[in-house]
């Protein structure tokens, strides 16, 4: 293990990170992915740094197969965009660049500052390792790889925290979850995946800043919902949101029903099922998690007196109610409702012609009607086709003459 000084600005070296070797700690190239290590290595090309960070290292450490690669680098997000052709800079908030790759995308983000007014929202200043290090959210996604030596970079003491199992707030607690509430969302989340425990200071902060989850845009709070129900862990982590008040800001209606036991067994279920779907490499589809969500508290009153369109109706209708303020799309909303109906053994095909048709396609190609009206306006012989003349400034539209005689004006 090394360690890394810097100046303190009064001629003295002070230790500011713990640098581990390849031999200390089992994260190994072989696990990146090799977009990543490409992106990487064309910007240390450059003359920039770059490292893996994040969830990835995290992932590794705790003995998984990480589904997303971030990079954080010195080099601006313009930079960045200018370096790759696959590069779109995203955000306002504070930007950051997204590669795209076949099947997926790889986030860069600049490393950030830690200056002590960044809570005033001027998120968008740059600065070192060092100071996008203490910008981290949590000491277990503060880790940075180098895959070009294989250095593991420690500034917060992050790997301890991991032998100890424990979730600790880099940022002071005073204005995280103020700055950004999702925060709450992501500890109480990182709690029940990782089996860690959050420091007593992070609990009280998270009951104390509640409320402050109402302010976050339902976009946001739709895409933590969605990643709560694909992580294998959803009931345990509904319920800690239930537990420091947080689930009542999210699902109002829902959490009203969240302790009873039809829930647990539909969402115990989709752990399990997400869980073999991670290891034999496929997905489950967001319409069986809103299945899993909402079918236990859809109630009929006489459902064999309904038609099957009265049924479908009346179950988004309930659906829409208990998954608000939410707004998943409403073709995955349908898609869900069709399980439910097909579990009571009634079919509507109207619906899930509907709720494909709801789907996003790709843009039609044109391309095809192009070269099959070339290939026709090749077979007639270029003396007999018409031709066109384009209109200039000076053309006048000619005015046919008044006729001469009657027989003209009847064409005789």
């Amino acid at each position: 293990m090394f360690i890394r000084y810097k100046n303190d600005g009064k001629g003295r070296s002070v230790p500011v990170a713990k640098i581990y070797t390849q031999k200390e700690h089992p994260v190994t190239n072989s696990q990146i992915d090799k977009d990543a290590l490409w992106a990487i290595r064309k910007i240390q090309q450059s003359g920039g740094e770059a490292y893996i960070v994040g969830g990835a290292i995290r992932d590794i450490l705790l003995g998984r197969k990480p589904k997303d690669f971030d990079i954080a680098t010195s080099l601006s997000p313009r930079q960045v965009q200018r370096m790759f052709w696959n590069a779109r800079i995203i955000g306002r908030r504070f930007r950051i660049v997204h590669l795209f790759f076949s099947g997926k995308i790889i986030e860069v983000t600049t490393f950030r500052s830690d200056e002590e007014n960044f809570e005033d929202g001027r998120n968008n200043v740059f600065g070192t390792i060092e100071q996008d290090a203490k910008r981290r959210d949590f000491s277990i996604n503060s880790l940075y790889y180098n895959p070009a030596n294989g250095h593991l970079i420690d500034f917060n003491d992050a790997l301890p925290d991991f032998r100890r199992r424990v979730i600790r707030s880099l940022i002071p607690l005073s204005y995280t979850f103020t700055e950004d509430p999702v925060r709450m969302i992501r500890a109480l989340k990182y709690q029940a995946t990782t089996g860690f425990e959050l420091k007593r200071d992070v609990r009280k902060a998270i009951k104390r800043n509640a409320e402050c989850i109402a302010s976050c845009s339902t976009s946001r709070l739709t895409e933590e919902v969605s990643k709560i129900l694909s992580s294998g862990s959803s009931y345990e982590i509904m319920m800690n949101l239930r537990k420091y008040g947080l689930l009542s800001f999210i699902l109002p209606c829902w959490s009203m029903y969240s302790g009873i036991s039809a829930i647990r067994e539909s969402l115990e279920a989709l752990d399990r099922k997400t869980m073999e779907s991670k290891e034999s490499g496929e997905a489950v589809g967001k319409e069986e998690m809103i299945y899993a969500m909402i079918k236990p508290l859809l109630v009929f009153e006489n459902p064999s007196s309904m038609t099957p369109d009265e049924l479908f109706h009346e179950a988004f209708r309930q659906a829409k109610i208990l998954v608000s303020p939410m707004t998943p799309p409403n073709y995955e909303m349908e898609k869900a409702i069709d399980l439910i109906l097909s579990d009571m053994d009634v079919k509507r095909v109207r619906a899930r012609r509907s709720a494909e048709a709801r789907a996003p396609r790709k843009k039609p190609n044109n391309l095809g009607r192009k070269r099959a009206a070339a290939e026709e306006l090749a077979v007639v012989p270029s003396s007999k086709r018409r031709k066109r003349r384009k209109k200039g400034k000076g053309d006048r539209i000619p005015v046919p003459e008044a006729p001469k005689t009657l027989a003209e004006e009847h064409d005789l």
